[in-house]
């Protein structure tokens, strides 16, 4: 992780994990998961990352699993996805080949 100086600097880092997260995941998962069960299923997704993560800041509850940051990390992968899914990219595109 690098120490951005400026706050576009910060977001161009995260983005770049988000990537990075979501070609590993992409990988392992597929696309069945996200086209079996269209726009909606990426919205219950990002609903039980909602409520797993207000149960855990309401309560002050350290998680013995995911990390928070893990958890936010995981609803902006969903978010992208959803509009990657709209543009009707995610259906009709494919990963890079692994170099």
């Amino acid at each position: 992780m690098n120490d951005p100086q400026h706050l576009d600097e910060a977001f161009d880092e995260v983005a770049k994990e988000l990537k990075e997260i979501f070609i590993k995941k992409h990988r392992d998962y597929g696309k069945g998961n996200i086209i079996d069960t269209g726009e909606l299923g990426i919205a219950f997704r990002i609903s039980d990352k909602l409520n797993r993560l207000k149960h855990l800041l309401i309560n002050h509850k350290k998680p013995e699993n995911e990390s928070i940051e893990e958890t936010w990390t995981d609803i902006a992968v969903y978010a992208i996805i959803a509009v990657l899914y709209k543009r009707s990219w995610f259906k009709r595109l494919e990963l890079k080949e692994k170099k």
